[in-house]
């Protein structure tokens, strides 16, 4: 019994002292720029090379570093990349006269720089924007996706809410100085603020850095023409939509959906429809909103981590 005991605490103690050291010392991040079409395009990277990696595609209106607090957390078991697209975050943002600012075109960039980085096989973690533009890289590339994570990254018409028929459809409609004016109040801080803090249970945890560093892009000089841009090309998404079903239903990749439920813009409909077309595509609807990872970062790494485990080698 004494030997056991023994054995058992040195164990314990053996543990404790690597959740000592990784604490004390987590995975470091490291910040690079790659140019693609001649464009500075930033990227954040953690991990080792030699692990499974992960490639995380942010959303409207953020960038990488929406990711700041997840890199960590799955560096210690992956290799992860998070690029800022271009007109977002570090990137270069050529005015939209110099650029043609389309999900085609953000995902054909994308793609580039993972090529650079030489990335055959990866997941994708899609958020917002990112749905698109992995959507693309998976319908390009399917032998290369080894799994999908969605967090709040639509790809079904179940999940827009009635906030696409107030603003963007009519916009797609018929593009008028009226129809214009009311998208380009997504714009504005209270806007940023309002993707931030709707349906998160405890607003104060979400700290105002987050969209603070995401206005800070927005109010840039020529952005708002950029993002209209990318507004308007948004239809060009939802057409697409079959065919993404139809990649899905043909490559069958592993999917999980970690979703904030209380999204006023990407409703959980959207995350239920992934079982239309990947029947065991694993769903969990946490009780938060748009950037669930403001308030439920560590319960979305755990959920990833389990998931990886026993779907990727």
């Amino acid at each position: 019994m004494k030997s056991m005991f023994k054995t058992i605490v040195g164990s314990a103690i053996a543990l404790g002292s690597l959740a000592g050291a990784y604490a004390a010392n987590p995975p470091e991040v490291s910040y690079h720029t790659n140019q693609v079409e001649g464009l500075s395009i930033f990227y954040r990277e953690a991990g080792n090379p030699s692990r499974p990696t992960i490639v995380l595609l942010h959303g409207f209106p953020s960038s990488s570093h929406m990711y700041r607090n997840l890199i960590p957390k799955l560096a210690e078991n992956y290799h992860v990349i998070a690029p800022d697209m271009v007109g977002f975050g570090y990137s270069d943002q050529p005015s939209a006269a110099q650029f043609s600012y389309t999900f085609d075109h953000l995902a054909q960039v994308t793609d580039a720089l993972l090529d650079q980085l030489k990335l055959d096989h990866y997941s994708i973690y899609i958020q917002d924007y990112g749905s698109p533009v992995g959507f693309r890289l998976f319908v390009k590339h399917p032998e290369k996706i080894q799994a999908i994570i969605t967090q709040n990254g639509n790809a079904y018409d179940e999940g827009l809410s009635p906030f696409w028929a107030e603003y963007l459809k009519p916009y797609w409609a018929n593009k008028t100085p009226e129809t214009e004016a009311k998208v380009r109040g997504l714009l504005s801080l209270h806007s940023t603020k309002f993707q931030y803090l709707q349906g998160f249970r405890n607003p104060a945890h979400v700290s105002p850095d987050a969209y603070t560093f995401d206005q800070l892009t927005l109010d840039k000089p020529g952005n708002q023409e950029i993002q209209l841009a990318l507004f308007y090309d948004y239809q060009n998404n939802v057409k697409q939509y079959g065919r993404w079903h139809e990649t899905l239903r043909k490559a069958h990749p592993a999917v999980l959906a970690v979703w904030g439920k209380n999204d006023p813009i990407f409703a959980p409909e959207g995350a239920l429809a992934f079982k239309n077309d990947v029947p065991d595509a694993e769903i969990h609807l946490l009780d938060t909103g748009h950037f669930a990872l403001e308030e439920d970062n560590d319960v979305i790494a755990d959920y990833i981590q389990d998931f990886l485990n026993r779907k990727v080698h």
